[in-house]
């Protein structure tokens, strides 16, 4: 028999939640899995890191020296992502109107975040499938990435993918930007920079975890300790009104 150790597979990770505090436990599986070489289409994790939505315009749009270059007028753009940083996950769901044409761009798909803040330009770190279906009435894109990320465009020798985590995406949302590029409008149709929003009522990014299904269990709990407390409040005043009359 052989004594060769084997290596936990990447999916073998998963979020746990016990009283409202989330852990990372790593679970060993049999057979080890090569790492992969590019972003996975993976099922949504059960518990999410950060949320993050994207309201996307072509007044927004630039171009790759950084100079204005508007889409399309009245086209819009919803973005919303969900993080699990943990497992580097990404979940999308994405909607764009009033664009026409076919998708072009440099990298492998032609929807994505940029590492971009207001007003500059920057480089793709994760590509989308392109929302669909291509005609003039909305398009739309769902579905969950785990990385490594790639998106085909090479500069300095590299992916601009390679490297980038998720956890660098929470730490500065506001230095990423999110759109979609079509054959009329190269530069990009709508852009938009992400913004932070809570998951599940819990304000997450800085540390905290929400789960993608809140259990009420908690909240019923405080509600009837919340009772309890109240009737034995009234009980006490009512005995000492009471004792109160007998010494009069």
């Amino acid at each position: 028999m052989s004594n060769q150790k084997r290596t936990p597979s990447r999916g073998a990770v998963r979020l746990l939640t016990v009283g409202g505090i989330a852990t990372a436990t790593a679970i060993a599986v049999l057979g080890a899995a090569a790492p992969a070489s590019a972003e996975t289409a993976v099922d949504a994790p059960s518990s999410f890191t950060s949320a993050f939505t994207v309201m996307a315009t072509p007044d927004q749009v630039l171009n790759a020296d950084g100079v204005a270059t508007p889409g399309p007028a009245g086209a819009t753009g919803t973005f919303t992502f969900k993080v699990n940083s943990t497992l580097d996950i990404i979940c999308y769901d994405i909607t764009v109107s009033g664009i026409s044409g076919d998708y072009q761009s440099p990298a492998k798909t032609a929807t994505h975040i940029h590492a971009a803040a207001a007003g500059a330009a920057g480089p793709p770190r994760i590509a989308f499938p392109n929302p669909a279906p291509i005609g003039d009435g909305p398009r739309t894109s769902t579905g969950c990435l785990q990385g490594p990320f790639t998106t085909g465009v090479v500069a300095n020798g590299a992916d601009t993918g390679t490297g980038f985590t998720l956890t660098q995406l929470e730490a500065n949302p506001a230095a990423f930007a999110a759109d979609t590029h079509t054959v009329a409008n190269p530069a990009g149709a709508v852009r938009g920079q992400l913004t932070q929003i809570p998951v599940g009522g819990v304000q997450t990014g800085g540390g905290g975890t929400a789960t993608a299904t809140p259990d009420a269990t908690g909240a019923i709990a405080t509600g009837l300790g919340a009772l309890t407390v109240a009737g034995l409040a009234g009980l006490l005043v009512h005995r000492r009104r009471a004792a109160a009359a007998d010494r009069a």
